[in-house]
């Protein structure tokens, strides 16, 4: 089988998000396979040092800068990047996160729970998707086809105690892919695709100092995780971007609605 199914090559990949941990590995793989990189963050500093990085690996990437839970600011951008580009071929949302008030610490009970941060991170995360989807599908209806690719997490189908916030969100983001994969192929035909990974347990700065302490060493909490990953490790970013090249690559046409988990089995194992 030709690697040509799998060519990135031309590609004009729209990627919010893209400065995290994940993100950034992710979109320098992206440019490195030869995509034009689409860079959204609303952190200026953080968006140019990462289209400057794409640049001197002799990648291809444009910023822009937007609030993806801010209407206004995205159709800013959409004028941008159809001037700039006319239209895109891929919609990568990546942004995403929690805080501490969304989280109920094991001292605390659910009556604890900081309900102005439980609406921050479904807003980040869940409208973080939805609002930059609505606004940037008709940069790919110009061309009636188009790839979407949402990042859930295991949180979403397995609820894990603290994460209140963040892992309902990530539900939402399941059920959003799914949604959007029908309605998108009932309504504009077949040329649409909406999948997401699954990420199992990365080392981010979000979670950090759950999963480590100051020393370096596992909490109680990381290595409960480490025991219920049959691979017995945390993934590395670079775990992610065999399914990210397949699912932006034409290899998966006829792949939409799924959630792919990338978890070194954690979604597999019972615990016993």
């Amino acid at each position: 089988m030709s690697n040509t199914i799998f060519s990135l090559q031309g590609k004009k990949i729209a990627f919010s998000g893209a400065t995290g941990v994940l993100g950034k590995t992710m979109s320098i793989h992206l440019a490195k396979e030869g995509a034009d990189l689409l860079v959204i963050g609303r952190t200026p500093a953080k968006v140019e040092e990462l289209v400057a990085e794409v640049k001197s690996e002799g990648g291809k990437a444009w910023g822009y800068i937007a609030d993806v839970t801010n209407e206004t600011d995205l159709a800013g951008i959409v004028s941008q990047i159809e001037a700039d580009h006319g239209y895109i071929d891929i919609l990568i949302n990546a942004a995403g996160g929690n805080m501490p008030g969304a989280v109920i610490t094991p001292d605390q009970s659910f009556l604890d729970l900081d309900t102005n941060s439980l609406k921050k991170v479904v807003d980040l995360n869940y409208l973080g998707t939805v609002l930059p989807t609505k606004a940037l599908l008709p940069l790919m209806l110009q061309k009636n086809k188009g790839n979407i690719l949402n990042i859930s997490s295991m949180a979403a189908t397995r609820p894990m105690t603290r994460v209140l916030g963040y892992a309902s969100a990530k539900a939402a983001i399941d059920n959003f892919t799914k949604f959007m994969a029908v309605e998108l192929c009932s309504k504009h035909g077949p040329g649409f695709r909406v999948n997401a990974i699954a990420p199992g347990f990365f080392l981010t700065e979000q979670n950090r100092t759950l999963l480590t302490e100051s020393d370096g060493s596992l909490t109680q909490r990381g290595n409960q995780i480490k025991t219920h990953t049959p691979m017995a490790r945390f993934g590395k970013p670079e775990d992610l971007l065999g399914a990210l090249q397949w699912l932006c690559s034409d290899a998966s046409e006829f792949v939409t609605g799924t959630i792919i988990p990338v978890d070194g089995g954690f979604s597999a194992y019972s615990g016993v």
